[in-house]
């Protein structure tokens, strides 16, 4: 049971950084694009109304999250999204759905059950 809950923990946390990183627009903005094509930070910094050094800093909040990984290509640091992040981010998602349907089912048998019956 022990390791059950750190292994929860652990996932929460990744979990955590995932949607934390994805709170802001801009960070979406650059998972959607480098989940298309990689780009360099520079050609990404082009895009956006903002210094290189504030899209480097959004990219490494990416980065930390797993949302993105890097790579040298000449000169170039080239950002590509990693899909898999973008999955384990959705299965939980999908796991909220779940409960929720579970719970708009309950609500919709009580509406059902007639008068008297509880």
């Amino acid at each position: 049971m022990y390791n059950h809950m750190v292994v929860d923990q652990i996932q929460r946390d990744v979990v955590s950084r995932i949607f934390g990183a994805l709170a802001d627009p801009t960070r979406r903005d650059i998972v959607a694009r480098v989940l298309l094509d990689e780009a360099s930070v520079s050609a990404l910094a082009e895009r956006y109304d903002m210094s290189f050094a504030a899209v480097q800093k959004h990219v490494a909040v990416l980065e930390h999250a797993g949302l993105v990984s890097k790579r040298q290509h000449g000169r170039a640091r080239l950002v590509r999204g990693d899909l898999e992040a973008i999955r384990a981010a959705k299965g939980l998602l999908e796991e909220y759905e779940q409960i929720w349907r579970g719970r708009i089912g309950r609500i919709e048998d009580l509406l059902a059950e007639p008068e008297g019956e509880t």
